[in-house]
């Protein structure tokens, strides 16, 4: 067998196992979206059955009242009431404030299977995007993989299409990002519309139960819209920040270490050496994207007490270095199979410039990347 038909057989076996991990994957997506519409009507069920029982609630208290003033009454003037009236005027009394418990029960009851749905429905979104970005993921494999079998080896070998190739995909992804990036900011703001019924059932809280009640509602409301805001934010900011665009390289790099710093608790430095300025979109995409992987890189894999992240904006080039002090690898027997380190090669192919790494196991990585300023200028 020749070794284009070893590398086909290879690359079927491949498409194989990819095509039923993501039916697999596509099942678990579609399980949960499906339990994530049917909670969201039991939700909705709740929170309306809660407002109703806060009615309710009200109602019986009030009946409540009086049916105490008239025992008191009752009781102060014994001797001016029959013992049939007596009676019925502490069975009342009692009837009410045993259906009032009953109710404050229920109420009870109803507020913590709300708290566990909105916990569940939460567990559920993220479960979809994951799954959703694992199917993306997969697609780009697919992509990498659904070629002409039959001339796999011819691709291989001609280096200019496998590099047009890979930027194909890269440049798919890009697109994807911003798009899946512009949804994401819209949709949550949709979604934010349902914390508005929660807000009009603090007010019921506060005129019914105390103020005591409606501050524990009040910090439980707050502490969700926080936490969906902050995980929005940390998605949108992964797929493309859109302070790249607005602000530029060197600002949305200083913000996305600075979130990065705090996520990981790696201590992680950034230094801007020259005359800041915007550059072309696909350079300042491309850069982002570097530093990016690889201190994701070395958080994942090198486990480093620091990062150094420099960015030199010369006359000639962009030069940008990233520097850790984690276990760092042999780079001769590294396996270099990752998309990670694939599509970093092909950003920086597609701009003329040039990658090298720098690694010895113990020693830490220093990973450098130069990309040339006229060039970029030229095929912008």
């Amino acid at each position: 067998m020749s070794s284009g038909q070893s590398i086909e057989s290879i690359l079927k076996k491949m498409m194989e196992m990819v095509g039923n991990s993501k039916e697999e994957i596509f099942e678990i997506g579609e399980e949960s979206r499906n339990e994530h519409v049917t909670l969201k009507k039991e939700l909705q069920e709740i929170q309306q059955n809660v407002i109703q029982l806060i009615e309710k609630s009200e109602r019986t208290e009030l009946h409540s009242r009086f049916a105490r003033n008239r025992l008191s009454e009752v009781s102060k003037h014994f001797a001016n009431y029959n013992d049939m009236e007596v009676r019925e005027a502490y069975e009342q009394a009692n009837d009410y404030q045993i259906k009032l418990a009953l109710i404050q029960q229920e109420e009870n009851q109803l507020r913590e299977r709300r708290n566990n749905l909105e916990r569940r429905l939460m567990k559920l979104g993220e479960t979809m995007e994951r799954a959703d970005h694992l199917i993306n993921q997969i697609n780009v494999v697919i992509n990498y993989l659904t070629g002409d079998l039959q001339h796999v080896s011819e691709i291989v070998a001609d280096a200019q299409e496998m590099q047009k190739f890979g930027l194909k995909i890269i440049h798919a992804q890009e697109e994807e990002r911003k798009k899946l990036s512009r949804e994401i900011h819209d949709g949550p703001a949709q979604a934010m519309a349902n914390v508005m019924l929660r807000a009009e059932l603090v007010e019921k809280v506060l005129d019914t139960q105390g103020i005591e009640k409606a501050h524990i509602e009040i910090r439980d409301l707050r502490r969700i819209v926080k936490d969906s805001l902050a995980e929005v934010r940390r998605i949108i900011y992964d797929l493309r920040p859109m302070s790249l665009d607005d602000l530029g390289l060197v600002p949305t790099l200083a913000k996305y270490i600075k979130t990065a710093e705090d996520h990981t608790g790696i201590k992680i430095t950034f230094t801007n050496v020259g005359k800041e300025r915007r550059f072309p979109a696909n350079m300042e995409v491309a850069i982002f994207r570097f530093v990016q992987e690889a201190i994701q890189n070395a958080y994942k894999h090198a486990d480093p007490e620091t990062i150094k992240v420099k960015l030199e904006l010369g006359a000639e080039r962009v030069t940008a270095l990233i520097k850790d002090d984690g276990k760092g690898f042999d780079v001769l027997s590294k396996k270099e199979g990752s998309f990670g380190l694939v599509g970093m090669k092909e950003r920086i192919n597609m701009l003329e410039g040039q990658l090298s790494i720098d690694s010895k196991p113990g020693k830490g990585t220093l990973i450098m990347v130069q990309i040339p300023i006229n060039s970029i200028e030229e095929t912008d």
